[in-house]
């Protein structure tokens, strides 16, 4: 049977869990925008209590690290990519190919705030139901003309429920070709090639299943939402939160 995995929801009594799905995922799309053009002191205003709320929701930090290994690689790539494409002062030159002090700065703001918006992901989706996340996502998209609130809505409340299925599959994956030797081969195009496709073929079976289990039980999008209430402890969380990014993006009051 499959372990489970650091990130999903996570039941609890704190603030977080406590506040209204709407208000917080307008916190999430205000700080995941405000990270994009946060310099360093605004990132370390953010993170510090990003790393926080992560203690305070009982999140391991290191099964959390664990999980994310993966994103590990993509950030290293992303690093490797600004360090060697931006010109300037070389820090150190391999070959005629050299690492420039303004792309390892460049790199490393860029990893970081990649790391923000994952941070702040993990703290939303620990905190709140995937149903809270459907509803508060029709609630929000209801306004909008031309998009199908509720579709979208159970389109993000599946991918939000397949993520730790994924990072099971994955572990199990890895573990079944452990035991039949793949990692002794030397070509690491190989391994990667024979994981991913054993990994993908899993997760679109587990995809159909799910598919058929749905029809199977007349599913449709026209279904009950919870219902949502604002309170004061809603819209000052919303204000201190927005008043944050302002000051971490530099924007003037």
């Amino acid at each position: 049977m499959a372990e489970l995995t650091t990130l999903g929801f996570r039941p609890g009594r704190s603030l977080f869990h406590r506040l209204d799905a709407r208000f917080k995922l307008l916190c999430l799309a205000m700080i995941s925008i405000t990270v994009l053009r946060a310099g360093v002191w605004g990132l370390t205003g953010l993170t510090v209590p990003g790393l926080a709320a992560v203690c305070r929701l009982g999140i391991p930090l290191r099964s959390m690290l664990k999980e994310l290994r993966y994103l590990a690689v993509l950030l290293f790539l992303v690093f490797a990519a600004r360090a060697l494409s931006t010109p300037g002062t070389a820090l150190l030159t391999v070959s005629g190919v050299s690492i420039t002090r303004e792309g390892a700065a460049a790199g490393g703001l860029v990893c970081w705030r990649l790391t923000s918006v994952v941070l702040a992901g993990i703290i939303f989706i620990a905190a709140t139901r995937p149903s809270e996340i459907r509803g508060a996502v029709i609630r929000l998209l209801a306004p909008i003309p031309f998009i199908p609130e509720r579709r979208a809505g159970t389109m993000i409340s599946l991918l939000i429920r397949f993520i730790p299925m994924i990072l099971n599959q994955a572990r199990e994956t890895a573990d079944a070709q452990r035991a039949r030797c793949i990692e002794c081969r030397k070509n690491p195009v190989f391994r990667l090639k024979t994981l991913c496709v054993a990994l993908l073929r899993r997760i679109f079976e587990d995809a159909e299943q799910l598919v058929v289990a749905m029809e199977a039980r007349c599913y449709t999008e026209d279904r009950t939402s919870p219902r949502f209430s604002a309170t004061p402890r809603d819209w000052t969380a919303l204000f201190v939160t927005a008043a944050a990014c302002a000051a971490a993006a530099g924007i003037p009051f």
